[in-house]
């Protein structure tokens, strides 16, 4: 690893993250509009819903990602060449086992799904055939999560923006392939996916190489040793409840803005896309402190520490400044983009000034996350979530009767703050724990 820690370095190892992210949502556009070719609207609604319950099946192993960074980070830190060995295989052997219970209870989960969101017969019917075909890559989706926060924290992030590339690029390919040239439909769209995700495992296996060299393998009792295996299912289970609790504040804010009626709510689903580039847009500087504080704390360097903290979060910051700006100049072409319907850019129109206001208020939650995941104190997140949680809660019953979709997002824009306060609060007690160099 480099020795200094500098802006250059930060960037360096964030904008590959930012360009990756890019590729997530035109995957989804492409799978959308080729398979829209076909004329009907029935193989449209399928590969949506389909694609939705594997996402958020996938998205409860996401903590595979950020737990084995923020792990691995630290093992550099620390010069453990052993130990960052064995964390991308235990991580391998974890997202193998999740992946075939997944494919075992394929049925009963895939039923529980359309029993809690029911489809028309037709729809159901062609997506039970896209996931009975998608779910045999569930071990490779999951396996990707854990290759990629590998990579993340020796700062490969070139790597990581390859593979998805490839992976990405593979699957829109195939697309074509199968869907307008050889006309399969949902089964060929399906199959695209799983062809691609089982390649980006491969390629990413092969950025990993090193780790499966006759040297290289781990000896199986540093691998099981129970230590270790303690450390990971306490950081990636305290990774889990929080995410369980953001992604329950999302969802209430879904279900509370149906109460408006649909134009308020559909408004809300155009103005939530700027969420989700903020989220595209911050989460490579999270990532760099996810990995530059991971080595500091493994090195003991109280310092280096602070210093990584605070260059991810000058970044940070700049790019949530950005954004805003891109907001506020760009904003109304976007909800133009985004829907053709008059009452709805009008809407959205009158609540985007929250979303000029969003990078700005929670740039620093993001980054603190970052910070917090590279040191591994996944307890202080997971309880601080918590609070947030709590205090989001409060802010909404409090605003929301009397101010509508107006105390809505401002309830969403303190869960912001909430975060960025209880974390930055728990900062000092992180600092202190690290011995002065």
């Amino acid at each position: 690893m480099p020795d200094k820690l500098t802006h250059r370095r930060v960037l360096t190892i964030a904008l590959p993250i930012v360009l990756s992210n890019a590729t997530v949502p035109i995957l989804g556009a492409v799978d959308t509009g080729v398979i829209g070719q076909l004329g009907e609207a029935a193989p449209i609604g399928a590969v949506g819903i389909g694609a939705i319950i594997l996402s958020g099946l996938y998205w409860i192993f996401g903590f595979l990602r950020m737990g084995t960074t923020g792990l691995a980070a630290q093992a550099i830190g620390r010069a453990d060449a052993v130990e960052v060995r064995a964390l991308l295989l235990r991580a391998l052997l974890f997202a193998g086992a999740a992946g075939a219970v997944i494919i075992l209870l394929q049925s009963l989960l895939f039923s529980a799904a359309f029993w809690l969101a029911p489809a028309s017969d037709e729809v159901e019917s062609l997506a039970r055939e896209y996931l009975s075909i998608r779910v045999w890559s569930a071990p490779a989706a999951i396996a990707v999560y854990g290759l990629t926060g590998w990579l993340i924290a020796q700062e490969r992030t070139r790597a990581v923006l390859v593979l998805q590339v490839a992976m990405n690029g593979l699957n829109i390919l195939l697309d074509f392939v199968f869907v307008l040239g050889l006309g399969l439909s949902v089964g060929g769209v399906a199959a695209a996916t799983v062809i691609a995700e089982w390649s980006g495992v491969l390629l990413g296996l092969w950025f990993a190489r090193e780790v499966f060299t006759p040297k290289g393998w781990a000896d199986p009792a540093v691998l099981f040793a129970r230590d270790k295996l303690g450390q990971m299912w306490r950081v990636n289970g305290d990774i889990l409840f929080r995410s369980v609790l953001l992604q329950g504040i999302f969802i209430s804010f879904l279900f509370l803005a149906s109460d408006f009626g649909d134009v308020t709510l559909a408004a809300n689903q155009v103005l939530l896309q700027f969420l989700y580039i903020t989220s595209y847009g911050l989460d490579g500087f999270a990532f760099a402190a996810e990995t530059l504080v991971g080595q500091a704390l493994g090195q003991r360097n109280r310092q280096r520490l602070r210093r990584a903290a605070l260059l991810s979060a000058f970044w940070a910051g700049l790019t949530g400044l950005m954004l805003a700006i891109g907001f506020a100049v760009l904003g109304g072409w976007i909800v133009d983009i985004m829907t053709t319907a008059d009452a709805v850019r009008a809407a959205a129109r009158a609540y985007l000034p929250w979303m000029i206001a969003a990078p700005l208020v929670g740039f620093a939650a993001w980054i603190l996350d970052g910070i917090f995941i590279g040191a591994t104190r996944t307890r202080d997140m997971r309880n601080m979530m918590l609070v947030s949680t709590f205090i989001y809660a409060i802010s909404a019953a409090a605003l929301v009767p009397s101010l509508g979709n107006t105390g809505l997002w401002a309830a969403l824009m303190i869960s912001f703050v909430a975060r960025a306060c209880t974390l930055a609060w728990r900062y000092r007690a992180l600092e202190a724990s690290v011995a002065a160099s």
